[in-house]
């Protein structure tokens, strides 16, 4: 973790991480639903189906270059089972 070599001053990774866990203290799960629900809303205004399409084919070549035949066949049968 890098830190601030000043004395009684700490990184912006450090400060980021504290605010981070007091936030999650503060909050519940569907405070985090609820604003993940509102970026989501937010990135769809923005952006065309173009964009979902293209973010898509990418994230499908990524996956079937990290994953064989048998990767398929299991997850196949996992969503055939619901």
């Amino acid at each position: 973790m890098a830190r601030n070599t000043k004395p009684g001053k700490m990184s912006r990774e450090e400060a980021g991480r504290l605010g981070g866990e007091a936030t999650a203290k503060k909050h519940n799960r569907e405070f985090y639903q609820e604003i993940g629900k509102k970026g989501g809303q937010a990135t769809s205004n923005n952006h065309s189906r173009d964009f979902y399409q293209e973010i898509g084919q990418k994230g499908g070549e990524a996956t079937s270059r990290n994953h064989d035949r048998e990767f398929y066949q299991e997850i196949g049968r996992k969503g055939g089972k619901k």
